[in-house]
């Protein structure tokens, strides 16, 4: 099973009230639903590849208003041969409609009323009905935090945005192909969201997937800089040493005073020392105590004596 369907799956365990349910349904319907009218009268269709969806929009229906719907299994002869479940109302269409504002004196609204989201909790109820009708999370463990719901109608997703906004959860909206796609990358706000849909279970697998992903990239950074460093310290020593060596060449013109020669024997001695460690080799040797900054400075001494003899080779 697929994360995102892990976290559908518990969305739809999850009891909710008459309120929290016509908020979902509300939002299955709009993402989804489409409508038939006849001369039998209004019909609703609402497809989903999910079972454990369709067999939540059944019982919601059944649950809130007394009525059987149908339910088709078609199945897919194409790439992805998955089954398509059809959910069919015949009866009460119209008057499930009107219960949730979708159908008014004025037509029919492709984005929630202001009633059916005013609280908090059918606020939240209508999220989770925008998820299991047209969301995904990719897999934590393998992929980046991306969260998404593809929606049918700008306007629609300019609610969704709003209503996530209003739940401190900073969603962007992008249009793909025929679609509106709204969308969260940053993973502490996709965990806010599972938070938000009591998707409690997958919260806990999706927090420790990211605390070890979190982990890892920071020993990598970490090891990454120590190596740079290393890098570093290494080019700066082969450097020294060959301004030492130059010096060497040099010795009957150069006066070296016996701390700068303590130096030069232990970077000798230790070619790949840093400067701390080259700080500890002076003190067990000569019992000299100099800082980082005291080592730094000897060192650059020791350039500065080297140059005017390589600026004469050079010449």
């Amino acid at each position: 099973m697929s994360f995102t369907s892990d976290v559908k799956r518990q969305i739809c365990q999850e009891s909710v009230d008459r309120a929290q349910g016509r908020a979902q349904l509300c939002a299955l319907l709009q993402m989804r639903a489409s409508l038939l009218m006849n001369n039998q009268g209004m019909s609703l269709t609402i497809g989903t590849e999910n079972a454990a969806i369709a067999k939540h929009i059944f019982q919601l229906m059944k649950t809130l208003y007394e009525v059987e719907p149908q339910i088709s299994v078609i199945k897919k002869m194409q790439l992805r041969k998955n089954n398509v479940y059809q959910i069919r109302v015949y009866t009460k269409a119209a008057m499930i409609l009107e219960d949730l504002d979708i159908l008014t004196d004025t037509g029919l609204h492709y984005k929630p009323s202001s009633a059916m989201i005013r609280s908090e909790k059918r606020a939240r109820a209508y999220l989770q009905g925008c998820f299991l009708a047209g969301g995904s999370i990719n897999d934590p463990k393998t992929t980046n935090y991306h969260m998404e719901m593809t929606v049918p109608y700008e306007d629609l997703a300019k609610s969704i945005q709003k209503l996530m906004v209003r739940f401190y959860l900073p969603a962007k909206i992008i249009k793909r192909k025929n679609n509106y796609v709204v969308y969260i990358k940053a993973g502490d706000k996709i965990a806010d969201f599972l938070r938000l849909c009591n998707a409690s279970q997958a919260l806990f697998q999706f927090e420790d997937s990211r605390i070890q992903r979190d982990f890892y990239n920071q020993i990598t950074r970490l090891d990454n800089c120590e190596l740079a460093n290393e890098m570093k310290s290494m080019k700066a020593a082969q450097k020294q040493l060959k301004y030492i060596q130059v010096l060497e060449e040099n010795i009957q013109k150069v006066k070296i005073s016996e701390k700068l020669q303590h130096v030069i024997d232990m970077r000798k001695k230790f070619p790949e020392a840093s400067l701390n460690e080259l700080c500890e080799e002076c003190y067990k040797e000569y019992g000299d105590i100099i800082t980082k900054s005291g080592m730094k400075h000897r060192l650059h001494k020791i350039k500065e004596l080297a140059e005017p003899f390589m600026e004469e080779e050079n010449a």
